[in-house]
């Protein structure tokens, strides 16, 4: 949910491979409190039928089901790979049977994905070639006083005291939008927004995350030096949007 060259949720290609999957795992493994408390936040108390739409390898798709012990997932990507990581980890924590993934690509055909009462979309829209056009598919597909939640992050991560924030990128030109209009045009109600700044201290984990973005950024040698760095940590900022059907 962090690297925000990931494609997961739409069209674009990886090319990052298992890099891309190991990413996505250790964002679940880093960020597992903070994503459990946004969606302890959510203004929504026993959703029987949950999306999760650009799901990768489960991050939200486990907390979800933590949370919420008599509801089923549905788990929309792109990538046959994650999908298929994720269902490996479902059925090694007993979970199954709770699970539905969905191979889709939003930006070309819209699947069958049912009425649910929650969606959980998690850095997956800034991807969309059209997110006016994926919002109103999302209000059509939703349940009637159905709950959207919109996670998006500012920007790529920080890793050192002296890192800026990185500058905007042509490729994902909805990265860092506000949201909040973007839901109203679409017919929703903006229920709650809030921010969350995440600051974690350097770690193996945090170690293995900044290598790979890193490396991706500058290339192997650079990255090996900068982990090296004693004063390594993550910091990342996400925004989140409750908005009701």
């Amino acid at each position: 949910m962090s690297d925000e060259r990931h494609g997961h949720g739409h069209g674009h290609g990886h090319g990052h491979g298992h890099d891309q999957a190991e990413i996505l795992d250790l964002d679940a493994e880093l960020l597992a409190t903070h994503t459990a408390d946004i969606i302890d936040w959510l203004p929504t108390s026993n959703p029987r039928h949950i999306v999760d739409l650009g799901s990768g390898t489960g991050a939200g798709t486990f907390a979800l089901l933590a949370r919420y012990p008599e509801a089923h997932i549905t788990a929309v990507d792109s990538s046959l790979d994650h999908l298929q990581r994720l269902r490996e980890k479902a059925g090694g924590r007993g979970l199954a049977d709770r699970v539905h993934t969905v191979l889709a690509d939003l930006d070309s055909d819209w699947p069958d994905l049912g009425t649910p009462d929650l969606i959980w979309a998690s850095a997956s829209l800034h991807h969309m070639a059209d997110p006016a056009h994926t919002l109103g598919q999302l209000h059509k597909t939703l349940a009637p006083a159905g709950l959207l939640a919109v996670v998006e992050l500012a920007g790529m991560p920080q890793f050192f005291p002296e890192q800026a924030p990185d500058a905007h990128d042509e490729r994902l030109p909805h990265r860092g939008a506000d949201w909040g209009p973007k839901l109203t045009e679409a017919g929703f109600t903006v229920e709650g927004e809030r921010t969350v700044t995440v600051h974690i201290e350097r770690s193996e984990a945090v170690e293995r995350y900044a290598h790979i973005v890193l490396r991706r950024q500058f290339g192997p040698e650079a990255a090996d030096e900068a982990v090296r760095r004693e004063d390594l940590f993550l910091r990342t900022e996400r925004t989140v949007w409750a908005a009701r059907k």
